[in-house]
């Protein structure tokens, strides 16, 4: 592999640059990597067999900072505190935006029509069944007389119906907010995560804040969480993976610090034949976590499968870098044969095993959708398999059939490059009242839930994306690389599709990291330490004020989001493009 794209992922340090003004610099390299001066070429002197370069003397805390960055020196505990305190405010801001009246309106909300209902099946039976004619009006009223026994054909794996049948376990199959409680859940817990995780990336309270609270007010993330359909749920575990993948990156260096500096001699420095290939590095715990995050995620929609696919090459790209920058002679070898097999097995076959365990209730059944297709279609060929598995294979052979050839009209389908600039936001929901129904105060009322975001997020983070390349390629950022990794990911595979009936609120897959792209280049605006102070301050308003108008606009947009009942000349107002309505 050569040097340019060795460096893709990985070649700053963790935080090259402090955008925020509470964390100090770091010291960098001519090669990218976090230390004082470029490393020098390895010179081995055969007499004694150990390394002669200066830069190969090492100890762990020397090694910590050419992987990871200067350590940065102990915060007061009232900082520390800010660390998770400002997180989980953001959170506490998102829930409420979410959990307030989420119970509104009392019936089910477009697509939820299929997962509620199959989710009432699954504490039924375990399994998908069939609805007579016209159930969703005896849903609606807590009657759920119209479940037939007769197993019904679903194309979506069943973790996400699991997830919003705990809520109805929780409050009850009749309760509009038990339907939607795991999804707002869900939601909330997000923004918490995305904050901490965006604190991770750029190592600043306040950029974790700005992205958590991005992420609180954002619509098309309010509604997802407000509504029970699957792709909050594929979001949430794709940005749970995407944490366990940063932690991993943290401590795979941290290993690879500590048993090279185990390996040096008396004078500090490693035997050759310790650096050609360099140590293994064990199980990494981290890496298993992100396994059993994307097999969920999988286990949600198998789009969740190109999150496998990025998550793990950027991992190993992360490994490649650092074993480089450590000074291994045959890094990518190395890296290939003591990271690369174990990375493999720890996501691929762990995501596997964990997808394969989220059809539990399918396996253990009599009498789900083809779960004797097995024993009614014997094979001399596959016969060794169970026939339990080979009906499993069957049903995906079918489902994954049906996913390609689906191409049937619907007023809100709109093609994946118009989801960049909110092109066609699907409605969810739409009710409209004369006056005096429902407190209507105006001549004619609409309550709607429409799908469309936050526009200076939206329209600001496709800006901020297309900022990321060209930085990315200009300056080798690791956190650039590992946003843009994540954004296409979600992305680019619903572009190959473009006859297929798709919709706008798949984006919420990737909305996490068009939110750190934002926030990426917020923290550019604001500056770093050592910079003037009228620079900083400059810095400081200008996204104060972007920060303000992105409050104000979620509060303009919110009853749009929420359901609430407003005049149909209000409701026009927000139209800002004609394909919105």
């Amino acid at each position: 592999m050569g040097r340019v794209q060795s460096q893709a992922m990985d070649t700053a340090p963790a935080a090259p640059d402090n955008p925020a003004h509470d964390e100090p610099p770091a010291p960098k390299s001519g090669d990218g990597g976090p230390t004082a001066e470029p490393a020098k070429a390895s010179v081995a002197d055969p007499a004694k067999g150990w390394v002669r370069d200066p830069a190969r003397a090492f100890t762990q805390s020397s090694l910590r900072a050419r992987l990871l960055g200067a350590r940065r020196p102990t915060s007061p505990v009232n900082v520390r505190l800010w660390f998770w305190l400002a997180p989980a405010l953001t959170a506490v801001i998102g829930g409420l935006l979410r959990f307030i009246r989420l119970g509104q309106p009392p019936s089910l909300v477009f697509d939820e029509t299929y997962y509620i209902k199959d989710a009432y099946s699954y504490l039924q039976s375990g399994y998908e069944r069939n609805w007579a004619e016209k159930a969703n009006d005896l849903f609606n009223q807590g009657i759920f007389t119209s479940l037939e026994s007769t197993a019904e054909y679903v194309v979506h794996p069943p973790v996400g119906k699991w997830m919003i049948a705990f809520g109805m376990w929780i409050f009850g199959s009749d309760s509009t907010f038990g339907w939607r409680f795991t999804a707002a859940l869900v939601g909330t817990l997000s923004v918490f995560l995305l904050a901490l995780i965006a604190q991770k990336m750029f190592q600043s309270t306040i950029l974790g804040a700005i992205a958590g609270l991005l992420f609180a007010v954002d619509g098309h993330a309010i509604v997802q969480s407000r509504t029970s359909l699957l792709d909050i749920f594929v979001m949430f575990f794709a940005l749970l993976a995407f944490g366990a993948v940063l932690m991993d990156r943290d401590d795979g260096r941290r290993r690879l610090a500590a048993k090279l500096a185990a390996l040096a001699g008396a004078d500090g420095r490693v035997p050759a034949k310790e650096l050609l290939y360099g140590p293994w590095l064990g199980i990494r715990w981290w890496r298993l976590a992100a396994g059993i995050a994307l097999g969920l995620c999988i286990g949600t929609k198998w789009s969740g499968l190109f999150f496998l696919a990025a998550f793990g090459l950027m991992s190993v790209i992360w490994d490649l870098n650092a074993r480089r920058i450590a000074g291994i002679k045959y890094w990518v070898l190395g890296s290939v044969w003591k990271d690369g097999i174990v990375a493999f097995i720890s996501m691929v076959p762990v995501a596997a095993v964990t997808y394969l365990a989220t059809w539990t209730g399918w396996l253990l059944s009599k009498d789900a959708y083809d779960r004797n297709w097995g024993a009614e279609n014997p094979s001399g060929t596959w016969g060794w398999i169970p026939d339990s598995l080979r009906s499993l294979w069957h049903y995906h052979s079918t489902a994954y059939n049906f996913h390609t050839g689906l191409g049937s009209d619907h007023p809100y389908k709109s093609n994946a490059w118009s989801w960049l600039v909110m092109g066609r936001p699907t409605s969810f929901y739409v009710q409209n009242y004369e006056a005096g129904q429902g407190g209507c105060a105006a001549e004619k009322c609409t309550a709607a839930i429409t799908s469309v975001g936050n526009p200076l997020i939206w329209w600001g983070g496709t800006l901020a994306i297309l900022f990321l390349i060209g930085y990315w390629i200009a300056k080798r950022d690791w956190r650039a690389g590992a946003i843009l990794a994540g954004f296409a990911a979600g992305f680019l595979p619903w572009i190959f599709y473009p006859t297929r009936t798709i919709f706008f609120f798949y984006a919420i897959a990737y909305e996490p990291f068009i939110i750190l792209a934002i926030v990426l280049v917020l923290g550019l605006i604001l500056g770093k330490v050592g910079d003037p102070p009228w620079r900083r301050q400059q810095g400081a308003v200008i996204v104060g004020i972007f920060l303000v108008l992105v409050v104000a606009v979620s509060a303009y947009f919110y009853p749009l989001w929420a359901g609430e009942i407003i005049s149909q000349e209000y409701w026009r107002q927000h139209m800002w493009l004609p394909s919105w309505i």
